[in-house]
């Protein structure tokens, strides 16, 4: 006797930005129509998101959850009618009831489908995929300290005359506190940024981090900054192509920021030693 059903499941993301299309995934929705069962589960916590996105609105976030919600709680009232969900079209109209595919932030994924003897096991199978695991914090083999002790070592060797300072960067509705700074004509700052982490996931969500911070500085900053990002590299070779990803990413970053890598922190020093040089001179 055969007990495997047909299923269909859509996924909700939260779109951050619509130019970009960068989202994290906040819920599913899995439909057996044979069974008559709907099952559906949404992201109760924003700190993965928060993590990802950091200039998030808390409270429109919360809310618009909350909304989807009750949505899907009114729409699955209407399970029961006879012939309602026959097939992945039925799913995708019900999503669209519950959510509209707009220019809003929250958009469904196309509808997939499979075969299932246990619905509830297949849609926690599902969750865990596509929004639990990425709950998950994952933490730096390589510290971000282990990456700016170099640049430390080198300009204590070359007893180069700068003093570096914690700097805060604020703009209208948000700040940065930079460790390593000091200002020749504008601020500058030096910010290590350890890529050295378990999976491709964790080392892009940080540059996203990174990069979404500073967008939400940037357009109302107070003072002229020039930064520079020193990347750490994984130690894990096949993770090389996340880590060339997050270093895109923190290039195109808000206030235009200098990369080196951790070979290349004596030009790095090299280009201090120009700045105090040429700061000395003209004072």
């Amino acid at each position: 006797m055969n007990n495997r059903h047909p299923y269909s499941f859509v996924v909700l993301r939260y779109v951050h930005d619509i130019v970009t299309g960068e989202f994290v995934n906040v819920g599913v929705i899995l439909l057996v129509p044979g069974e008559r069962i709907l099952k559906w589960r949404t992201r109760k916590t924003i700190g993965r998101i928060k993590s990802v996105f950091p200039d998030l609105d808390r409270e429109a976030f919360v809310t618009a959850m909350r909304n989807v919600e009750r949505g899907m709680r009114s729409s699955a009232k209407q399970l029961p009618k006879e012939g309602l969900f026959r097939d992945g079209k039925g799913l995708a109209s019900y999503a669209k009831s519950v959510v509209p595919n707009d220019d809003s932030s929250l958009q469904w994924s196309s509808v997939s489908s499979g075969l299932t003897s246990d619905p509830s096991k297949t849609f926690e199978r599902l969750y865990e995929r596509f929004v639990g695991r990425y709950d998950v914090v994952t933490k730096a083999k390589k510290t971000d300290e282990d990456v700016w002790r170099p640049v430390r070592t080198l300009i204590t060797e070359r007893k180069l005359d700068v003093s570096l300072e914690k700097k805060v960067i604020s703009g209208k509705t948000d700040s940065i506190e930079f460790k390593h700074a000091w200002k020749n004509g504008r601020w500058h700052a030096y910010e290590p940024v350890s890529l050295d982490l378990a999976d491709a996931d964790g080392i892009k969500d940080k540059a996203r981090r990174w990069r979404g911070h500073l967008a939400a500085v940037a357009d109302d900053a107070k003072e002229p900054l020039k930064l520079h990002f020193i990347i750490g590299a994984p130690e894990n070779r096949q993770l090389m192509p996340a880590y060339r990803s997050a270093v895109e990413i923190l290039r195109g970053s808000p206030f235009e920021p200098e990369i080196f890598e951790e070979s290349q922190v004596a030009s790095l020093v090299d280009e201090i030693e120009d700045e105090v040089r040429s700061h000395q001179q003209a004072g």
